[in-house]
């Protein structure tokens, strides 16, 4: 995690959203503490944990916030969206209304976030495959539409969790690193170290899906 001392190069904004129970809390707590609780409570309102990472020798913080999928917070949290440069759409493999939630979600996010956000589709729960209730190929088939990444994951058995933030994370890298070259260039100077160190959240242009990004 490094010392309170750390230089942070780049700090991103990224949001967890979807219905309830489908292991938001459970993910982020597995990514940011590698723990994983079977009694874990409904999250109230919003919560955010953070996690730096290096990256392309760059030290980058995430600011993750855990918005809360209840329908009676959807007020509270939509402001959460501002600012973000990455976003995580997670469903439930076992329960089919989850992943019919997604457009939904999707269209609020595209609402109120920044319209390049980079955003990765998550079934959650794939260890209990015996009670799959949506097909990996529709979750793909719906990320290719849309132009999304997709991951299945376990918090419980930490699969694929950490690729799922990596994933995000160095796209919106590869992204901003590209903004701040594209500055230096503009300036005619080089003068990279008046970037350094700024909190970059603003995604570039909208990502398409790599091959192999859809694997599981």
């Amino acid at each position: 995690m490094g010392s309170g001392d750390q230089k942070i190069d780049y700090v991103f904004k990224i949001v967890l959203i979807g219905d309830s129970a489908v292991g938001k809390s459970q993910i982020l707590a597995r990514f940011s503490r590698n723990e994983f609780s079977l009694d874990s409570k409904s999250t109230i309102g919003v919560e955010f944990q953070t996690r730096t990472l290096v990256i392309d020798h760059k030290s980058v913080k995430a600011q993750i916030w855990d918005t809360a999928g209840q329908e009676r917070y959807r007020a509270v949290t939509s402001a959460y969206y501002r600012g973000a440069a990455g976003a995580m759409l997670v469903y439930d493999i076992t329960k089919r209304p989850t992943f019919d939630h997604i457009p939904r979600w999707l269209e609020e996010l595209r609402n109120h976030a920044d319209k390049n956000i980079v955003i990765i589709l998550i079934g959650n729960k794939s260890d209990l495959e015996s009670q799959r209730d949506v097909p990996t190929e529709d979750a793909k088939e719906f990320a290719e539409k849309e132009g999304l990444f997709f991951l299945e994951t376990s918090a419980l058995q930490a699969t694929n969790v950490e690729s799922a933030f990596t994933t995000v994370l160095t796209e919106i890298y590869n992204i901003a690193s590209k903004k701040n070259l594209a500055a230096d260039e503009s300036q005619g100077n080089g003068n990279q170290a008046s970037l350094s160190g700024k909190k970059i959240i603003i995604p570039g242009p909208a990502q398409e899906i790599p091959a192999k990004s859809t694997c599981c």
